[in-house]
């Protein structure tokens, strides 16, 4: 069955579209009005080998924070809906990833139960005109959406564009990990509670 989903959310602050597909090879087609963000979930797809679709239009005449906040909104439900009642998914995944002098590392469990353990500094508080600390909500949003235990830290670097990528890069591949089908789970819901 086709892991896909689409998701829409309208406020009055932010329009967004989401449509995931978890087997996919990577393809990414988004427009978020951020530029950054965009490479940032340009990442996300292509080392999750995620499919991604998203177009988002906010009030970034205010600031960044509602758009980045509402898409890792969305970007979560939208997994949730794909991953459906997680039947033979391996549900943990890790990595460990390095860009130049960066080290960072992303820990996944689709536990049903939402939270996010942060652990990432960086040295300056803007990359281009996007803030630092708006990668924060972005992931504490798609954590709680997604209904995923989620763990990023940085290990070491100190340039800010390599850790930020280097933190979208390890939640993709530990993501990719975990919603994996697990040839040997077959469709047993990995769970001793028998449901996630």
């Amino acid at each position: 069955m086709a892991r896909i989903a689409t998701i829409e959310r309208n406020t009055s602050e932010t329009q967004i579209s989401v449509t995931v597909n978890l087997d996919g090879t990577g393809l990414a087609d988004i427009a978020t009005g951020i530029g950054f963000l965009d490479h940032m979930l340009t990442a996300l797809a292509r080392h999750g080998l995620f499919d991604l679709n998203i177009r988002a239009a906010g009030d970034l005449q205010i600031d960044f924070h509602h758009t980045t906040e509402d898409v890792g909104i969305v970007l979560g439900a939208a997994l949730a809906r794909a991953l459906g009642d997680k039947r033979g998914i391996r549900r943990f995944g890790h990595a460990l990833v390095p860009m130049d002098e960066t080290l960072a590392e992303a820990t996944v469990d689709i536990s049903g139960r939402p939270f996010l353990a942060w652990n990432v500094a960086f040295d300056r508080p803007k990359i281009g005109e996007m803030d630092t600390e708006l990668f924060e909500e972005f992931f504490r949003a798609l954590a709680f959406n997604a209904l995923i235990t989620l763990h990023i830290t940085r290990r070491a670097g100190h340039n800010a564009h390599h850790v930020a990528e280097a933190c979208f890069k390890a939640a993709a591949r530990a993501l990719r990990a975990a919603t994996e089908p697990d040839p040997r789970v077959g469709d047993a819901i990995p769970s001793t509670k028998g449901s996630l």
